[in-house]
């Protein structure tokens, strides 16, 4: 029977059963260190993504990240001249069973290395029990302010920036922009949900430090479904820019309820649901994409170190443009690869030193990280124009020099 998935507060917490899976959890002699010089072996790395529940679809699409860097490190033959095999298992996006599946995967299973879980709600219970045992922690989606304020050594987010920071980016957009076309009042729904909120937060907390008046902010519960009540209060607001808080499916209802009640705001921004490439498009339409705002790790016409043959890759295997957590996880196993590949042993201890004092260059670009794991760069914003996505911010790295502003009605 599966799990059901939690409902997930705005603060991570640890169930009681997560603290007593971690309490059982094995802490002697780790299992890479039994296999070090077994090199005729695969490298067995494990990993618990959330295949079903809340979170089955990004959870699909790091999957198959991890997967590509699999199928191409295998074809140039492995990691320390062995293959790598991945052991994958569904968490059902639930708490407890992330924290069961990792114990096993690290303790009966005795995998040589693990790679992260999607979202905060899982790897903050996730990275506990690989700190416990010993073992790095790279995980690709993650940036809640509370997974990097419990002194872990372990653990190492492979994105640019945390969920607070994400925002800065619109910002300073917004505020490159003349006066009078600066949005007056501002809307800002948000899922409860550990990343979107902080990102939704701290967006608000730097408009309104520049005068854009509040005219609504509420957060909505993660199980929300129906759309209509929020965006009856948006229309009735009329904000010219509307903010939200959203993962995919809300992002997806969110714009349907506000065309269905025929209130188009000047801006729109949502935080990871328009990353999904088509499957965003598909829910919303695609002409209705346009002018939307998002912030983002990844860009597809990136040149960074191996990014144009996953995106060939990507399309190869799956007849579509990929979508930024199948980056976000490649990104993460080029930095656990980079490192083993550096100490020249699986050793947790040399690899998590190495990753701690070096950068690791990835197809998101160059990551780094502060003592406790977190990142030290900065997103790029990202705007759907003319039914696919351009980098708009900063300037540096913009892929269009044009910005659709205001945001044109639903079609």
């Amino acid at each position: 029977m599966t799990a059901q998935p939690p409902s997930r507060p705005a603060r991570l917490t640890v169930t009681m059963a997560v603290v007593a899976a971690l309490a059982l959890s094995a802490c002697g002699q780790r299992p890479s260190e039994t296999r070090a010089n077994e090199v005729s072996k695969p490298i067995v790395i494990g990993v618990s993504l959330p295949l079903t529940g809340d979170f089955a679809q990004p959870g699909s699409e790091a999957k198959r990240g991890y997967e590509i860097w699999r199928d191409m490190v295998n074809a140039k033959g492995g990691v320390l001249g062995r293959q790598v095999q991945l052991k994958i298992v569904d968490d059902a996006s639930n708490q407890d069973t992330v924290v069961a599946d990792y114990t096993k995967l690290i303790t009966q299973d005795k995998v040589d290395l693990v790679l992260g879980t999607f979202s905060s709600l899982l790897n903050y219970p996730a990275s506990a029990v690989a700190e416990k045992n010993r073992m790095v922690f790279v995980e690709p989606a993650g940036g809640a302010p509370d997974m990097f304020s419990r002194g872990f050594q372990y653990l190492f987010f492979a994105q640019p920036a945390t969920a607070p920071r994400q925002a800065d980016v619109f910002v300073n957009w917004v505020k490159s922009l003349p006066a009078a076309e600066r949005p007056k009042t501002a809307a800002y729904p948000s899922q409860d949900d550990p990343f979107a909120l902080p990102v939704i937060k701290s967006m608000q907390q730097q408009l309104e430090a520049m005068s854009v008046e509040t005219v609504y902010s509420q957060v909505y519960p993660a199980d929300t479904t129906n759309f209509q009540s929020v965006a009856s209060s948006l229309a009735n607001r009329k904000p010219d820019l509307v903010a939200q808080g959203a993962v995919f499916e809300d992002g997806v209802g969110m714009v349907r309820s506000l065309k269905q009640l025929g209130f188009s705001p000047k801006m729109l921004f949502q935080t990871s649901a328009p990353s999904n490439s088509s499957q965003y498009s598909d829910g919303v339409g695609l002409a209705n994409t346009e002018g939307v705002f998002y912030t983002v790790s990844w860009n597809e016409k990136a040149t960074t170190p191996l990014n144009a043959e996953f995106v060939a890759a990507y399309r190869k295997a799956h007849d579509a443009a990929p979508a930024e957590d199948a980056a976000d996880a490649f990104a993460a196993a080029q930095v656990l690869q980079a490192a083993v590949e550096k100490v020249g042993t699986i050793d947790q201890d040399k690899i998590k030193d190495w990753l701690h004092t070096n950068t690791v260059q990835t197809l998101l670009g160059p990551l780094s990280w502060k003592e406790n794991g977190e990142p030290k760069g900065s997103f790029l914003l990202a705007q759907w124009q003319g039914g696919k996505v351009e980098v708009v911010g900063p300037p540096e790295l913009a892929t269009s020099k044009t910005v659709v502003n205001p945001k044109p009605g639903w079609q």
